[in-house]
């Protein structure tokens, strides 16, 4: 009797997504570096920038990560001196975060990487396949719990 083979490492579309986003990642990775920015960092500038979250907590939920996380990345853009940490207006127990000037002036440039990262990897495929590739992805990340915003489902390619 002859016993079949598990189905192998690279039968697995989850192992082929991960090298994909190794791709994509590293590429940014290396472009932030360059500016003294990593992702996570990143993340919290053009977040902030646009107004998207104000306070920790906001961010935390915004990012996805942890407080504890949050504040050791909080503290690390601090000391570049990238983000200040203000007291809300009419409630001195909790925080603002806010961009500094340097911060603001070089989010716009960091976001343009992210764009032109994101056209070398993703500009191999027609615009109706980008979006149809969003669309799929955004069913997968549902299925995991996660819910993307509709304006990316939906959105043309940066």
């Amino acid at each position: 009797m002859t016993q079949s083979l598990p189905n192998g490492l690279h039968a697995h579309t989850g192992y082929w997504l991960d090298r994909l986003r190794g791709l994509v990642s590293g590429g940014f990775e290396a472009a932030l570096a360059a500016q003294d920015v990593t992702v996570a960092q990143w993340s919290v500038l053009i977040t902030l920038y646009r107004g998207e979250a104000r306070t920790p907590r906001e961010l935390a939920a915004f990012i996805a990560v942890d407080a504890g996380a949050l504040t050791r990345l909080l503290d690390r853009l601090q000391a570049k001196g990238l983000l200040r940490r203000v007291p809300a207006p009419g409630d001195r127990r909790s925080l603002h975060l806010e961009l500094t000037e340097r911060a603001r002036d070089i989010t716009p440039a960091l976001a343009a990487l992210a764009d032109a990262n994101d056209r070398a990897f993703f500009g191999a495929l027609t615009p109706e396949e980008h979006a149809q590739f969003r669309q799929l992805l955004a069913r997968l990340l549902a299925q995991g719990g996660v819910a993307p915003a509709a304006d990316w489902i939906a959105g043309p390619p940066p």
